[in-house]
C-alpha cells in the first residue's frame, strides 16, 4: 500500500487537530508536517499532545521545516496565511488541499496559476453530503427554473469570521450557473427597510452566526402552494476531515490541475 505523506496547516486550531486526528488513524497516511503561525503556544509541541495521543511530529512555524517531507499540504486557514503556503508548496512540488474560504478574485487567481505547477483541490467545503447536495441542487434548479423564488440560509458558530459561508456562496454558483445566470448579478446580501416587492431573478442569502455550530445549509424553492428544501446539516468537522483526505489520495495521481470535489468523487457530467 502507497503511503501518502501529509502535513497539515493551522495544526493547533479545530479543523487542524480534526485533520492530525484522521491522518494518524488512516492506514495508508502519514502526519510528516504541522504548521501554525509564529507566536502561537503550540509551537514546539507534538501535533497530537492535545488528543494525548504523541504523532512525533512538532508544530514548526517554518515552512521548510513542516513541509520538507510532505506530498500534500492540508489547509484550513485564512486567505493570506493559505496563499503564503501555496506559493511555497508550488515553488516545491508539494500537492495542496484546500478548504480555506474567503478567497478574492486576486486570491482566486493566484491558486489557478499554481496549480499550473502542482496539483490543488480547493473546495469551500469537503463533506462528501455537501458535495452530493450541491449536485442535487443543480438538478433542482434545473427542474425549478421558473415560478420559484430561491433563498439560501447557513448557520455557523460564533468563530467564525467570513459570511456568507464559501459552501452557501458554492450552492448559489451552483444554482445560478444552472440557470445561466451571474450570481455577481443576483446575488442579495441583506435586506432592510422597505425593500419593494421581491425581484423573482435573484437569489437570496441569510447568515446567522452563534454558539459551536459546526455549519448547517439550506436552500429553499418557493413556489406558489408549495415550497422545496434541501438542506445538510454537519454536527462534526471529522466529515470534513475524511473528504480532505479522500481529496489527497485523488491528488496522489495527478501531477498538476486545479480540481473540486466533484472531480474527486465523480459527481461532474
Amino acid at each position: 500500500m502507497t503511503t501518502l505523506n501529509i502535513a497539515v496547516a493551522g495544526a493547533s486550531g479545530r479543523m487542524g487537530r480534526m485533520l492530525v486526528q484522521a491522518i494518524s488513524a488512516a492506514p495508508d497516511a502519514t502526519l510528516v508536517g504541522a504548521l501554525d503561525v509564529a507566536g502561537s503556544p503550540s509551537i514546539g509541541q507534538d501535533a497530537g499532545a492535545f488528543a494525548g495521543q504523541p504523532t512525533g511530529v512538532l508544530i514548526e512555524s517554518d515552512f521548510a521545516a513542516a513541509l520538507h517531507n510532505a506530498d500534500v499540504l492540508i489547509d484550513f486557514t485564512r486567505p493570506e496565511g493559505t496563499l503564503r503556503h501555496l506559493d511555497y508548496c508550488a515553488a516545491n512540488g508539494v500537492q495542496m488541499v484546500i478548504g480555506t474560504t474567503g478567497f478574492d478574485d486576486a486570491g482566486k487567481a493566484a491558486i489557478r496559476l499554481a496549480a499550473g505547477k502542482v496539483g490543488v483541490v480547493l473546495a469551500p467545503n469537503m463533506s462528501v453530503g455537501v458535495n452530493v447536495t450541491l449536485k442535487l441542487l443543480e438538478m433542482a434548479a434545473k427542474s425549478f427554473s421558473e415560478g420559484y423564488d430561491i433563498e439560501i440560509v447557513e448557520a455557523h458558530h460564533r468563530h467564525k469570521v467570513d459570511a456568507p459561508s464559501g459552501t452557501a456562496l458554492k450552492m448559489g454558483e451552483v444554482i445560478a450557473d444552472a440557470l445561466g445566470r451571474d450570481l455577481k448579478q443576483c446575488a442579495v446580501y441583506g435586506r432592510e427597510g422597505v425593500t419593494g416587492e421581491r425581484d423573482p431573478s435573484t437569489i437570496g442569502f441569510a447568515t446567522v452566526r452563534g454558539g459551536d455550530v459546526v455549519g448547517d445549509h439550506t436552500v429553499l424553492f418557493l413556489g406558489t402552494g408549495e415550497r422545496i428544501e434541501i438542506s445538510h446539516k454537519s454536527s462534526s468537522r471529522v466529515t470534513y476531515a475524511h473528504g480532505a483526505l479522500r481529496a489527497a489520495r485523488f491528488l496522489a495521481a495527478q501531477p498538476h490541475g486545479l480540481f473540486g470535489m466533484d472531480d474527486v468523487l465523480g459527481l461532474k457530467g
